[in-house]
């Protein structure tokens, strides 16, 4: 994600999180909010309950009993009102509210909806205890909904709206970021596309990432049927021309280049005939001024063949299904490559396993996460792979060489595409001995391991707070973790787990641990 995607779905979080107000997300048509909608019911805690509107256009009682489908909460059929289903929605949020849950309502496209239906969303907001809300409202959509939100008879709920958030569209540097990432994803050439045609669908796309979607696709299958091994910005005019309807444009502005140039021969011959005459008239000499040599054209040279630019290869390498198959590809074997990346000694036996680990004071941390999570981490990782047999291959990964998307286990190299094909997303990192008993450190808790959490945030952030009670999980510090956990993509509840732990010694300034080789 970009980063303005990244606080697009920051506020999102942050609408789920907290109980309270209206969320609001605009942005223009195709810059990414339905698809930051789908990646936050992803990320949504097991505590929550949504209830996810796509057709706004519904009328009051057809919203109600929408939500009431959405949330599961059986109702009358025949007998829709609107009494009826606050009643039951009531009942059904008191009872989850009841069971330590909370429940969202989320609504894309909601510039489509009527007065009648946003008021009555408003009025949803009154359904509440005496400390809390029970219903938290997300709203997503076009910039219309801005404009809408600032009608005088909608004030009420406006004043409600505690975080609001208009999604832009790619800058140039994004946009090129964003071409390159889903070539090298796909495992293709980063390099496809010349730096002149990025400048050009930029130019084209306005910086919208399905516009950029569609003037790359229709540019490939352009490059592919012509059998050119790169793509021009002619190529990227093509492109425009057959998905844009960029031909028409052009066409009106040619004709509005020919207006002005018939309109200046007009005057032009009008100057020659009436007013220069009547010039010589006044000025004899000026008709024994030599009158212009007519130059004939010259032909132009015919240019030279222009040398093909042939793009970086991308290298060829050995099957990954069969090499992570083999059965030598065990957790011994690859907590053995482990140990020896850590600098740890490996038995003579050569017969490895998790209590051996705690032995030279790392631990085996256990996990599942995707791709991205486990590149966050920049560790070693032992990654558990499918396979048909009773015993599931692991191998070590040990780096990652993005311009062409190979993932290294040791000396051995793959295509990243045929790695995550395998990878079930289960991993495995070493890790020195906590500073944790438990498995949480929980806000408001007291032990001498909040002395070492905030040694760990002043040697990430350069702060030196001194404080009353340094063994207490206070409010202050709870914000901290909050602020480091939002920063870095982390869940952000205070709560300080594995996740954060790893990211907190990453950071730390005192500390060198291996780290994946991670090169362009």
């Amino acid at each position: 994600m970009s980063p303005r995607h990244q606080e697009g779905l920051a506020h999102l979080l942050y609408g789920i999180n907290f109980a309270g107000g209206f969320v609001a997300l605009t942005g223009e048509v195709g810059t990414g909010k339905t698809t930051l909608c789908r990646y936050l019911l992803q990320q949504i805690p097991e505590n929550i309950e949504i209830a996810l509107i796509l057709n706004s256009k519904l009328n009051a009682v057809e919203l109600l009993a929408t939500i009431c489908d959405e949330l599961g909460i059986i109702y009358d059929k025949n007998q829709q009102s609107l009494k009826n289903l606050i009643d039951l929605l009531n009942q059904h949020l008191l009872t989850a509210h009841a069971n330590g849950k909370r429940t969202v309502l989320l609504i894309d496209e909601a510039q489509n909806l009527s007065f009648e239906v946003l008021e009555q969303i408003r009025l949803l907001t009154n359904l509440e205890t005496s400390k809390a809300k029970l219903l938290q409202i997300i709203l997503v959509g076009q910039p219309e909904l801005k404009t809408l939100l600032k009608r005088q008879d909608l004030r009420q709920l406006n004043q409600r709206i505690t975080a609001r958030y208009h999604l832009l569209p790619l800058s140039l540097d994004e946009t090129r970021a964003y071409i390159r990432h889903r070539l090298i994803v796909c495992n293709g050439n980063p390099e496809l596309f010349k730096q002149s045609a990025i400048r050009k669908i930029y130019k084209l796309s306005s910086g919208i990432p399905r516009v950029v979607n569609i003037l790359c696709d229709r540019a490939l299958l352009g490059a592919y049927s012509a059998n050119n091994l790169i793509i021009t910005p002619a190529i990227i005019g093509n492109a425009a021309i057959e998905t844009l309807d960029y031909a028409g444009q052009k066409r009106s502005n040619l004709r509005a280049l020919l207006g002005m140039l018939l309109l200046a021969c007009i005057l032009a011959g009008s100057y020659y005939q009436d007013y220069l005459p009547r010039l010589s008239k006044q000025n004899p000499s000026l008709e024994a001024l030599p009158k212009p040599e007519i130059i004939k054209p010259v032909e132009p040279k015919k240019s030279l063949p222009v040398e093909k630019i042939i793009p970086v290869p991308v290298v060829k390498t050995k099957s990954f299904h069969d090499w992570i198959n083999n059965p030598d590809y065990s957790l011994n074997a690859a907590l053995i490559s482990a140990l020896k990346i850590w600098n740890k000694p490996v038995p003579a036996s050569n017969q490895v396993d998790c209590n051996y680990v705690e032995t030279t004071g790392l631990r085996c941390v256990f996990g599942k996460a995707s791709w991205k999570e486990l590149l966050a981490m920049n560790r070693p990782a032992i990654m558990e792979f499918s396979s048909t047999s009773k015993q599931m291959p692991l191998a070590l990964l040990t780096g990652l060489e993005r311009s062409q998307a190979l993932v290294h286990f040791k000396e051995d190299y793959f295509p990243l595409v045929d790695v995550l094909q395998e990878w079930n997303g289960y991993y495995l990192i070493l890790e020195p001995a906590p500073i944790v008993k438990g498995k949480l450190i929980y806000p408001h808790q007291t032990s001498d391991e909040i002395l070492t959490l905030r040694h760990l945030l002043n040697s990430v952030d350069g702060k030196n707070e001194v404080v009353e009670l340094p063994r207490f999980y206070d409010d202050h510090l709870v914000a901290r973790v909050i602020k480091f956990q939002h920063q870095h993509q982390l869940p952000e509840d205070g709560k300080i787990g594995d996740k954060t732990l790893l990211q907190l010694k990453n950071l730390e300034r005192k500390v060198d641990f291996p780290h994946l080789k991670l090169t362009d």
